[in-house]
């Protein structure tokens, strides 16, 4: 087993992950969207593989910061489309609420590698 395999936080990115990827195929979304979204999460879980198999606390805390980013960038994307009613209030609040304890959870990994 990786050691990556056994964060809390690598588990819940790939739930998160996994639940974007059931969004994605049940919707309606655009080309663009649909790719954007699904590369944004996959890159949440990738990132956090990747950084904990660098030797250096930087590189760890970099590619941290990059999985922190994009998730970001899901919440962002899923506003727009709460905003335009692709997707609803409920359904934006539970990815909200796991994006947020992930984001926490890789902040304090990242404060930690200072």
């Amino acid at each position: 087993m990786f050691d990556f395999e056994k964060l809390d936080i690598y588990k819940k990115a790939k739930i998160f992950n996994s639940d974007v990827r059931v969004l994605i195929k049940s919707s309606k979304f655009d080309p663009t969207t649909k790719d954007q979204l699904r590369r944004a999460s996959f890159s949440i879980v990738l990132n956090i593989a990747e950084g904990s198999g660098r030797f250096s606390k930087a590189d760890r805390r970099h590619f941290y910061v990059i999985s922190r980013s994009s998730i970001f960038e899901c919440i962002a994307i899923l506003d727009v489309l709460k905003d335009e009613m692709v997707i609803d209030e409920n359904q934006f609040k539970l990815f909200y609420f796991g994006a947020e304890e992930i984001s926490k959870m890789l902040f304090t990994m990242i404060k930690n590698l200072h």
